[in-house]
């Protein structure tokens, strides 16, 4: 069994250790502000796959991850997995310039990094937005 209530932020979960009834940790641990909402709930409900934790909205009945959050978690992700690469590609591109070499190939892949983002606002669940990365 955990507890669970909606913040402003996010949902908090309470894992209880047994050395507490869990009724007492309702009362003690959660803020009086979410008490009337905080549910004690089976560790069924929690989901396993915390991909999106942080974009995880509790109705009273269970949890679902909000789409919109969920997108610009990944966009997060993925700009901050893009950085090094843009920073490998920009030497490369320099070194070819400075040889006088094609930099088509170069553009392109900076070009498909930049657009990845936009693959993710595309997307209609958060299956697919799993589905994209670099």
């Amino acid at each position: 069994m955990k507890i669970i209530y909606q913040t402003e932020t996010g949902i908090s979960i309470i894992h209880p250790t047994g050395d507490v009834p869990i009724e007492a940790l309702l009362i003690k641990d959660v803020p009086s502000e979410y008490r009337p909402t905080a549910k004690i709930v089976d560790d069924d409900l929690i989901p396993t796959d915390r991909t999106f934790r942080d974009a995880w909205e509790f109705n009273g009945n269970y949890i679902s991850e909000n789409l919109n959050k969920s997108k610009e978690i990944h966009k997060d992700r993925l700009r901050a997995q893009r950085k090094s690469m843009f920073e490998e590609l920009d030497a490369q591109f320099m070194q070819a310039l400075e040889k006088g070499k094609d930099t088509k190939a170069i553009a392109t892949e900076k070009q498909r990094l930049r657009d990845i983002t936009k693959h993710v606002d595309a997307c209609e669940d958060t299956f697919e937005i799993r589905k994209i990365t670099l």
